[in-house]
Protein backbone atom coordinates (compact mmCIF):
# COMPACT_ATOMS: atom_id res chain seq x y z
CA UNK A 1 0.00 0.00 0.00
CA UNK A 2 2.97 2.34 1.05
CA UNK A 3 4.39 2.01 -2.86
CA UNK A 4 0.78 2.67 -4.61
CA UNK A 5 0.43 6.09 -1.92
CA UNK A 6 3.57 7.35 -3.36
CA UNK A 7 2.64 6.39 -6.78
CA UNK A 8 -0.37 8.16 -6.68
CA UNK A 9 0.44 11.03 -4.58
CA UNK A 10 4.63 12.12 -5.21
CA UNK A 11 4.93 10.59 -8.90
CA UNK A 12 2.95 13.15 -10.57
CA UNK A 13 4.98 16.07 -8.74
CA UNK A 14 8.27 14.54 -9.28
CA UNK A 15 7.26 14.73 -13.35
CA UNK A 16 6.08 17.81 -13.18
CA UNK A 17 8.51 20.03 -11.14
CA UNK A 18 10.76 17.58 -13.75
CA UNK A 19 8.95 19.23 -16.76
CA UNK A 20 8.44 22.57 -15.77
CA UNK A 21 12.16 23.19 -15.06
CA UNK A 22 12.61 21.76 -18.49
CA UNK A 23 9.81 24.07 -20.28
CA UNK A 24 11.45 27.10 -17.93
CA UNK A 25 14.93 26.76 -19.39
CA UNK A 26 14.56 25.18 -22.53
CA UNK A 27 17.39 23.37 -23.16
CA UNK A 28 18.35 21.56 -26.32
CA UNK A 29 16.50 18.40 -26.62
CA UNK A 30 20.46 16.72 -26.46
CA UNK A 31 20.45 18.29 -23.48
CA UNK A 32 17.28 16.81 -22.02
CA UNK A 33 18.62 13.80 -23.30
CA UNK A 34 21.28 13.87 -21.60
CA UNK A 35 19.89 14.60 -17.83
CA UNK A 36 17.13 11.69 -18.78
CA UNK A 37 20.50 9.29 -19.53
CA UNK A 38 22.65 10.66 -16.53
CA UNK A 39 19.55 10.47 -13.98
CA UNK A 40 18.79 7.12 -15.02
CA UNK A 41 22.35 5.85 -14.92
CA UNK A 42 22.02 7.37 -11.35
CA UNK A 43 19.13 5.86 -10.35
CA UNK A 44 20.25 2.45 -11.76
CA UNK A 45 23.16 2.51 -9.27
CA UNK A 46 20.97 3.41 -6.44
CA UNK A 47 19.31 0.39 -7.26
CA UNK A 48 22.20 -2.00 -7.70
CA UNK A 49 23.48 -0.36 -3.99
CA UNK A 50 19.99 -0.78 -2.21
CA UNK A 51 20.26 -4.55 -3.56
CA UNK A 52 23.73 -5.28 -2.31
CA UNK A 53 23.15 -3.93 1.07
CA UNK A 54 20.02 -5.87 1.51
CA UNK A 55 21.54 -8.93 0.64
CA UNK A 56 24.72 -8.17 2.87
CA UNK A 57 22.57 -6.86 5.82
CA UNK A 58 23.44 -3.42 5.82
CA UNK A 59 20.24 -1.80 5.20
CA UNK A 60 16.71 -2.69 3.43
CA UNK A 61 12.92 -0.91 2.71
CA UNK A 62 10.17 -1.87 4.94
CA UNK A 63 7.33 -0.26 3.07
CA UNK A 64 4.59 -2.74 1.47
CA UNK A 65 4.71 -3.06 -2.34
CA UNK A 66 8.25 -3.76 -2.44
CA UNK A 67 9.86 -5.43 -6.20
CA UNK A 68 12.41 -7.81 -4.99
CA UNK A 69 13.19 -5.45 -2.16
CA UNK A 70 13.60 -2.66 -4.16
CA UNK A 71 11.21 0.42 -3.82
CA UNK A 72 10.54 1.26 -7.50
CA UNK A 73 9.31 4.34 -7.98
CA UNK A 74 11.51 5.91 -5.17
CA UNK A 75 13.84 5.63 -7.70
CA UNK A 76 12.57 8.47 -9.99
CA UNK A 77 13.60 10.95 -7.69
CA UNK A 78 17.06 9.94 -7.83
CA UNK A 79 16.31 9.71 -11.96
CA UNK A 80 14.68 13.09 -12.31
CA UNK A 81 14.70 15.41 -9.66
CA UNK A 82 18.63 14.68 -8.09
CA UNK A 83 20.08 13.35 -11.08
CA UNK A 84 18.05 14.82 -14.23
CA UNK A 85 17.42 18.89 -12.91
CA UNK A 86 20.61 18.84 -10.96
CA UNK A 87 22.28 18.01 -14.12
CA UNK A 88 20.38 20.81 -15.68
CA UNK A 89 20.86 23.37 -13.43
CA UNK A 90 24.34 22.90 -13.03
CA UNK A 91 24.45 22.56 -17.12
CA UNK A 92 22.80 26.13 -17.29
CA UNK A 93 24.31 28.02 -14.58
CA UNK A 94 28.08 26.75 -15.13
CA UNK A 95 28.95 29.33 -17.68
CA UNK A 96 27.71 32.60 -16.38
CA UNK A 97 27.63 34.54 -13.32
CA UNK A 98 25.70 32.02 -10.95
CA UNK A 99 28.56 29.48 -11.20
CA UNK A 100 29.47 29.61 -7.40
CA UNK A 101 25.54 28.63 -7.31
CA UNK A 102 26.32 25.62 -9.77
CA UNK A 103 29.08 24.23 -7.87
CA UNK A 104 27.08 24.34 -4.87
CA UNK A 105 24.40 22.19 -6.35
CA UNK A 106 27.73 19.87 -7.79
CA UNK A 107 28.56 19.37 -4.02
CA UNK A 108 25.48 19.86 -1.90
CA UNK A 109 23.12 17.64 -4.29
CA UNK A 110 25.19 14.23 -2.76
CA UNK A 111 25.06 15.92 0.56
CA UNK A 112 21.77 16.77 0.79
CA UNK A 113 20.59 13.15 -0.46
CA UNK A 114 23.12 11.35 2.34
CA UNK A 115 21.94 14.27 5.15
CA UNK A 116 17.86 13.23 4.33
CA UNK A 117 18.71 9.88 4.69
CA UNK A 118 20.64 10.55 7.44
CA UNK A 119 18.33 12.49 9.23
CA UNK A 120 15.53 10.12 8.44
CA UNK A 121 16.70 6.79 9.47
CA UNK A 122 18.35 8.27 12.45
CA UNK A 123 16.75 11.36 13.94
CA UNK A 124 13.35 11.13 12.69
CA UNK A 125 12.60 7.15 11.89
CA UNK A 126 10.14 8.86 9.65
CA UNK A 127 11.38 6.97 6.36
CA UNK A 128 11.22 3.19 4.85
CA UNK A 129 14.89 3.15 4.99
CA UNK A 130 16.02 0.93 7.88
CA UNK A 131 19.95 0.62 8.51
CA UNK A 132 21.10 -2.56 10.01
CA UNK A 133 24.67 -1.82 10.69
CA UNK A 134 27.51 0.68 11.93
CA UNK A 135 28.90 0.76 7.97
CA UNK A 136 25.47 1.52 6.89
CA UNK A 137 26.03 5.91 6.98
CA UNK A 138 29.28 5.21 5.96
CA UNK A 139 28.24 3.36 2.80
CA UNK A 140 25.26 5.47 1.86
CA UNK A 141 27.67 8.17 1.81
CA UNK A 142 29.80 6.92 -0.49
CA UNK A 143 26.92 5.25 -2.80
CA UNK A 144 25.48 8.87 -3.09
CA UNK A 145 28.86 10.22 -4.32
CA UNK A 146 29.33 7.62 -6.56
CA UNK A 147 25.85 7.34 -8.07
CA UNK A 148 25.75 11.23 -8.26
CA UNK A 149 29.18 11.68 -9.85
CA UNK A 150 28.83 8.82 -12.42
CA UNK A 151 25.32 10.34 -13.71
CA UNK A 152 27.38 13.38 -13.95
CA UNK A 153 30.05 12.28 -16.02
CA UNK A 154 27.54 10.52 -18.37
CA UNK A 155 25.25 13.63 -18.54
CA UNK A 156 29.07 15.86 -19.15
CA UNK A 157 30.08 13.60 -21.92
CA UNK A 158 26.42 13.12 -23.39
CA UNK A 159 25.68 17.24 -23.70
CA UNK A 160 27.14 19.90 -25.92
CA UNK A 161 28.45 22.90 -23.98
CA UNK A 162 25.47 25.52 -23.30
CA UNK A 163 26.81 27.78 -25.90
CA UNK A 164 26.90 25.02 -28.68
CA UNK A 165 23.90 23.61 -27.83
CA UNK A 166 21.97 27.14 -28.65
CA UNK A 167 23.08 27.41 -31.79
Amino acid sequence: MDIQLYIIHVVPFILIVYFAFVLFMHPAGKVVLASIIGGLLMAVINMLGDLAAYYAAIWHYTASGLVLHLPLPFYLTQWLIYGGLAYLLIWRLWGGRWRGLAIFILVGTPLIGFGRDLLNTLVTHSSFLDWNSPLAGPLDFLLWVIMFYAGYALFRRLAPEPEKAEE
